[in-house]
């Protein structure tokens, strides 16, 4: 009886969390598969998903970035310092105001990458997907680099 009556909670209680695994405490630690990442697309530029934090705020915020390929960003920059790990494929970078892929180095997985704030560059991926991981304190705004 009791054997069954834990079996049957176990049954709701995997229906209710079902990214959850009942060897884990879920007030110990939250897991995501990636097939279950809630991306934002953005069809002219990069897909979102929040980790954690409010990049809108002014606290610290964790998101994955996935560029497509053949999408880059035009020159802009951001009011802080952004931390960057090239998680999958090969990220392409470059800096300052005049927008040249042709100038970009490759960042391949495993790279870590700093933007430093108020400092212009563009990036984006070339011929194939890339999924980044960035830290960084918002607001996550990226100002044109013709903006002050």
């Amino acid at each position: 009886m009791r054997a069954s009556l834990v079996l049957a909670l176990f049954a709701v209680a995997l229906a209710q969390h079902p990214v959850q695994h009942p060897w884990l405490d879920p007030a110990a630690l939250r897991f995501t598969h990636p097939d279950q990442i809630q991306w934002v697309h953005d069809p002219v530029g990069a897909d979102t998903a929040l980790i954690a934090g409010d990049p809108s705020s002014t606290d610290w915020y964790v998101m994955l970035v996935r560029w497509p390929p053949h999408h880059m960003s035009q020159p802009h920059w951001h009011q802080h310092n952004r931390y960057i790990t090239v998680l999958s494929g090969t990220w392409w970078v470059g800096t300052g105001p005049k927008f040249d892929p042709s100038h970009t180095v490759a960042m391949p997985a495993g790279s870590v990458v700093t933007h430093f704030a108020r400092h212009v560059h563009y990036d984006g991926a070339k011929d194939e997907p890339c999924i980044l991981e960035i830290v960084g304190q918002g607001p996550a705004k990226a100002n044109p680099a013709n903006q002050p």
